[in-house]
């Protein structure tokens, strides 16, 4: 294989999370919202929301996108009491370099200032980016309708202060001309340079000249061939590692690996995850699992009646909650929820109507047909075609993040 074709794969690779974030970015800024101004979406993600891959429909939403060469910002978190917060900052690259709220600083709330890459952090609650583009995610848990107005007061009370600037770009998709794409990757990577433990790749796609003025034009007919070809196989690669970064199937289910929501030098999982996963978190915060169905990509089939049952006393370990969350599957390997007469997208330990058992045990019910009287209120319905199935499972407990406790698999009903 040629040093380009081989530069042009790890680059898309590479740069796709870069890419994912400033689109998502650029989108937003289409909805009126300033670089360094908080925008809380006020209400629950449903098969409409298809901004982001794998939403949740356990959590409102609040998210900003930050320039810190503008200057530093202000965070304030309010008291969010026994209600799961949280406050993921994620750098240009998807890396969840902070996690604020619930688990780590606290039920109470709390003021926190966040600098770029090249400033000091200094004073109580500094926070330094290690890029100067930062997006912050906010997720306030909804325990159900009755409680969505509680929800969104808490999420008032998440606010944001600072420098607001002029969203740049634009930018192209993945989608795009290599020319156009790489253009992006190289004006990206200027305004975010990467860290010094990233070397090593950079010195493998330096034949595409990305970080010293990308000029096209200076490759022949020959070499744009071998771009092409790389790219290719590049996009081809992301799209097969399941969306939410599992290391392979253990009894029908993934588990994350621990370096899902902070990579490191896992470019391969970082791509994935960014394609299938944007924005997930890291695992000590949710733990994602797909559940391994029999089709192609590991999905299951609508048309056919499924069924997830825990024995009495072995349902998921978690100090806060947990979600099964149903996906209709795109050609492109992203996924997003489908619509459905219950206007139900997952089912959960929240979830009005759901019952147990009379042993303790637990039935879910999975496809497109109605399972029938009795079993309405844990049923989760599905397309009549293929679908996935994640669940999450936040603020999981050691034997869950440890691998002692499994979860038992989807089942033909």
């Amino acid at each position: 294989m040629s040093e380009l074709r081989t530069a042009a794969r790890e680059a898309f690779v590479y740069a796709l999370p870069l890419i994912e974030v400033a689109t998502t970015r650029q989108r937003g800024m289409g909805l009126g919202q300033a670089m360094g101004a908080i925008t809380h979406v006020r209400n629950l993600a449903n098969h409409r929301h298809r901004a982001v891959t794998t939403p949740n429909t356990d959590t409102l939403y609040s998210t900003a996108h930050i320039d810190l060469t503008a200057g530093p910002v202000t965070f304030v978190l309010p008291a969010a009491g026994e209600r799961y917060l949280s406050l993921a900052l994620m750098d240009a690259y998807t890396n969840n370099f902070a996690v604020l709220g619930t688990r780590t600083t606290g039920p109470d709330g709390g003021t926190f200032r966040l600098v770029g890459p090249s400033e000091a952090a200094e004073g109580p609650n500094a926070i330094r980016s290690p890029t100067n583009h930062v997006w912050a995610l906010a997720r306030i848990l909804v325990a159900g309708p009755h409680d969505l107005e509680a929800a969104r007061a808490v999420q008032a009370g998440i606010s944001l202060q600072g420098p607001e600037t002029a969203c740049p770009g634009p930018y192209a998709a993945r989608t795009a001309d290599w020319r156009e794409l790489f253009a992006t990757v190289a004006a990206l990577m200027a305004a975010n340079p990467p860290p010094v433990t990233d070397l090593g790749k950079l010195r493998q796609i330096a034949p595409l000249g990305l970080t010293g003025g990308f000029d096209p034009a200076r490759f022949s007919a020959a070499e744009v061939a071998e771009i092409e070809a790389g790219l290719a196989e590049g996009r081809q690669a992301v799209q097969g590692g399941g969306g939410l970064g599992g290391t392979g199937f253990v009894q029908g289910w993934t588990y994350p690996t621990a370096r899902l929501g902070d990579f490191g030098q896992d470019y391969a999982l970082r791509g994935t995850v960014a394609l299938g996963g944007l924005a997930a978190l890291p695992p000590e915060e949710a733990m994602y699992m797909q559940a391994e169905g029999p089709g192609p990509r590991k999905l299951f089939d609508g048309t056919q009646a499924w069924r997830l049952h825990f024995p009495a006393g072995q349902h998921l370990p978690v100090d806060s909650f947990w979600s099964l969350s149903l996906y209709e599957a795109m050609d492109d390997g992203q996924f997003f929820f489908t619509d459905n007469p219950l206007n139900r997208y997952a089912i959960g330990d929240r979830t009005p109507g759901l019952t147990t058992n009379p042993d303790g045990s637990l039935d879910i019910w999975i496809g497109h047909e109605n399972p029938g009287a009795g079993r309405e209120g844990n049923w989760l319905p599905a397309p009549a075609g293929p679908f996935a199935l994640f669940m999450r499972a936040y603020l999981p407990r050691p034997e869950l993040l440890q691998g002692y406790y499994r979860m038992p698999p989807v089942e033909v009903a």
